[in-house]
């Protein structure tokens, strides 16, 4: 483990762990790449680079969040709340979403800062939000990213509501505003009720690094809004990546991130110099990450060994100039001819491995069920199940259990139940890639 903290740096720490032994002309190398920021000392560095927050919050106000009206009652007290835990100074605006995006506050295209007055009066413009209109979510975006782009906070954050289907608005006209919007902020993405698709919601989250929920009971919206702006509050670092250097001759097969939830980061790499390129981590609080990294090495004989790849963390700095590592770790292969030290897997990458398996069984799973395929969903959930109980993870067992009568856990017997509500099912799929840490021994 390698730290460079400076004083005016944030203090950042890598630890790799792998099994870098190899057979004869054995090739794939795997490690898990843990990232901590940790000692406050992420927030000393926000305030001396000058680095604060811009935050907008976009409420689905479609005509389908009248019904109920618990729905409209709850997004409007939730973003009241989500105001009241703003940290003064943050920048922040609110926005209604409908097949049309419209600035609730401040209004006429800036962004307000935080204080006692400017909160009572965005709660006060709450008050006028109704429900009525379709619903084009790529809209909403679009206009949160132009008042965002006026702040030069770092730390750029949208907070997103939905409870219905993008139905006015073509699949590829979200995804390129996406792919526009992308690196300029991040985005937490809730759907509540459960009239709303799992994959436009977790797409919205995983394209702009943010996190993906259900909130079945508008009762909860408040109290997860806050719990929400409150992680936002916290995060000091933005546009952390994950820089990948490997030597001549080694392919990165693929860049996961595998806790605290599964995001495949191998498609959104950007080249950073010869052989090196970076993978988008987004904004950092005090908190720990960790990484699946798998290269391909030349096959080599048996008494050699080289380095396999670089891990390190970057901030952006100036173009063209290379910018020092935060914390670096090396991943490395060594070919032997013990049989046992080769064929051994490292624990944590056995654990991830398998977390990873455990989200794709379950979206599987519940793609088949929905299709009808008995035989299918049921081989996918049990299995699912077997990797939840050996893994630990409790409350994906849970989840499972609320789609499933497990038969035996440990052989993943299961039987489908014949009803099973849609919030359950939905919060199965919207909650599958969260993972949970490897068992410390």
């Amino acid at each position: 483990m390698a730290n460079f903290a400076k004083p005016s740096a944030p203090r950042f720490s890598v630890e790799v762990y792998q099994n870098e032994f190899l057979p004869e002309g054995g090739r794939d190398v795997h490690a898990i790449v843990t990232v901590t920021s940790s000692g406050g000392a992420t927030a000393t560095a926000a305030r001396v680079l000058g680095q604060d927050a811009a935050v907008v919050i976009m409420v689905d106000c479609s005509g389908s969040m009248e019904y109920p009206p618990d729905k409209m009652r709850g997004a409007r007290e939730a973003t009241a709340a989500a105001i009241d835990t703003l940290r003064d100074g943050t920048a922040f605006a609110v926005i209604a979403g409908t097949h049309v995006a419209r600035e609730v506050y401040p209004g006429q295209g800036r962004l307000a800062t935080a204080d006692p007055t400017t909160r009572a009066r965005a709660k006060e413009a709450l008050r006028a939000l109704t429900a009525g209109g379709g619903t084009a979510i790529g809209t909403w975006l679009r206009l949160a990213d132009g008042l965002l782009r006026q702040s030069p906070a770092a730390i750029r954050h949208g907070i997103l509501l939905t409870d219905g289907r993008n139905e006015h608005e073509e699949p590829a006209v979200l995804r390129a505003t996406l792919d526009a919007c992308a690196g300029r902020f991040t985005c937490d993405a809730r759907g509540v009720g459960t009239d709303w698709e799992v994959k436009e919601v977790t797409g919205i989250a995983s394209a702009l690094l943010g996190s993906a929920d259900i909130v079945a009971d508008p009762a909860h919206l408040a109290e997860d809004f806050t719990r929400m702006m409150e992680n936002v509050m916290g995060k000091e670092v933005a546009d952390v990546a994950l820089r990948l250097w490997t030597p001549v001759g080694v392919e990165v097969q693929y860049v996961k991130q595998v806790a605290p939830a599964v995001h495949d980061l191998t498609a959104r790499r950007t080249e950073a110099g010869p052989r090196a390129g970076d993978y988008p981590t987004g904004s950092w609080g005090d908190e720990s990450r960790e990484y699946h990294v798998c290269v391909r090495v030349p096959g080599a004989s048996v008494g050699q060994e080289m380095l396999a790849a670089r891990a390190s963390l970057v901030l952006p700095g100036p173009a063209g100039e290379p910018q020092p590592p935060l914390a670096q770790g090396l991943v490395r292969a060594v070919w032997t001819d013990d049989l046992a030290a080769s064929t051994a897997i490292s624990p944590q990458v056995a654990h991830y491995t398998g977390q990873a398996e455990l989200a794709q069984a379950i979206q599987q799973g519940l793609e088949a069920r929905k299709m009808g395929d008995v035989d299918g969903a049921t081989a996918k959930l049990g299995r699912a199940v077997q990797l939840a109980s050996a893994s630990g993870n409790a409350d994906t067992a849970k989840l499972l259990a609320k789609v499933v009568d497990v038969v035996d856990a440990v052989t993943g017997t299961v039987r489908l139940k014949a009803k099973v509500a849609d919030a359950d099912e939905m919060t199965l799929e919207t909650r599958s890639t969260r993972t949970v840490r490897v068992k410390k021994t």
